[in-house]
């Protein structure tokens, strides 16, 4: 039968070229191969992408024929093969069948480290100690990195590079043998951070599970606006909902698994809102401007403890919004030539102007570099809102 594989890609059950025999390290790297990858969407397939382009022999596994093919496809790793051994399974499933699938590896692979991916540890870990399993095998963890858009089409290999990785301890994990869930997280360029599951939990319900809901809510209602009020959504619009575009069958499974610190935070969240409705109510009201004043100051002192580009707490920046005309090459060429002037970039927002061939590339720089790159900007030709020279 002709081999009907696209370019590039290798048989199933075979390693690629050079890879480096199993159980061995690949040059310059921590993990040793084969690596184990269950689940082959984004997280699967781009952890599985980095590792091969490292030279590690990965070896992926999901409950689709066509994901898994898609993922092997795009090279992010080859078909398990009879008589692999592991010393490290990384599994990336979904939430509610997370404990069940660690389980089944932890049985399956008697001498590998297991870990996980999902974005809730303590519901897991509890499973998996309802279930008998060796939890002195697994450590869960989180990459705390993703993208709107799910599956293989759009994984990429840099998902994790200079993100946190936390790793939930617990008691009973061996840690010498954990060191491989560690080794990997470094491996992709992620940064380790080490939490216990309850921390953990509390923390992504704070930072990450009860932004989507607000993001969500916030977009429901545009679903009943008029088109007038549509059009005139700007870039605050646009900041406050980009997750609104997330998978609800997805964020169904993770709220139900960290209902309880997500709970508490919607509480204190409402406690606010009910503040902020009754002075809006009444904004005559003795009081009633203090309300509105401190909850945009509390916002204000909150964003500021936001890690900043290069950690630690965020920094002010000065922003520069310059015109860009909506044709091919532009925004390159801006971008080059801030390159040229020997000034750091610090951040990127685009927006376009509505009913204009014509975009605003709002561009953050130290505030003490602004003023010459406005003037540098200016003198190649370049429009800068409000300025009118």
């Amino acid at each position: 039968m002709a081999d009907r594989r696209l370019p590039g890609t290798q048989a199933p059950g075979t390693r690629a070229p050079g890879t480096p025999a199993p159980g061995t390290r690949a040059p310059g790297t921590r993990v040793r191969g084969p690596v184990r990858i269950v689940g082959a969407g984004l997280l699967g397939a781009s952890i599985g992408l980095r590792l091969t382009e490292l030279g590690v022999d990965v070896a992926l596994d999901d409950a689709s024929p066509t994901t898994l093919r898609l993922a092997i496809d795009y090279g992010a790793g080859r078909a398990t093969a009879p008589g692999d051994q592991y010393q490290l399974v990384v599994v990336a499933v979904p939430p509610d069948v997370t404990a069940a699938t660690v389980a089944a590896e932890l049985a399956a692979h008697p001498e590998a480290m297991v870990t996980d991916v999902a974005s809730v540890k303590s519901r897991p870990l509890a499973e998996l100690r309802a279930l008998g399993a060796d939890v002195g095998r697994y450590l869960g963890s989180h990459p705390m990195a993703g993208r709107e858009r799910g599956g293989a089409v759009s994984a990429r290999a840099d998902l994790f590079v200079g993100r946190p990785w936390v790793l939930a301890g617990h008691d009973g994990v061996d840690y010498r043998a954990a060191a491989a869930v560690e080794q990997l997280a470094l491996d992709l360029g992620a940064v380790p951070v080490e939490m216990d599951v309850a921390s953990h939990d509390a923390s992504v319900a704070l930072v990450s599970h009860v932004p989507q809901v607000v993001a969500s809510l916030l977009a429901a209602r545009l679903e009943g606006a008029s088109d007038a009020a549509v059009a005139l959504a700007g870039q605050g619009l646009r900041d406050t909902t980009r997750i609104a575009a997330s998978a609800p069958e997805l964020w169904v499974q993770i709220l139900a698994a960290n209902a309880e610190p997500v709970a508490s935070v919607l509480r204190a969240l409402r406690d606010d809102l009910d503040a902020v409705i009754t002075a809006v109510d009444d904004p005559e009201a003795r009081g009633a401007r203090r309300v509105l004043a401190e909850a945009i100051a509390q916002g204000n002192a909150g964003v500021a403890r936001i890690p900043g580009k290069h950690g630690g707490t965020s920094t002010r920046f000065a922003s520069v919004i310059v015109l860009v005309d909506d044709r091919p090459g532009e925004l390159a060429r801006l971008l080059t030539q801030i390159g040229e002037f020997g000034i750091n970039m610090e951040d990127l927002r685009l927006e376009h102007a509505p009913g204009r061939q014509v975009g605003l590339a709002e561009i953050a720089v130290l505030p003490e570099v602004e003023r010459d790159l406005v003037d540098r900007l200016v003198e190649r030709g370049w429009r800068i809102a409000g300025e009118s020279r």
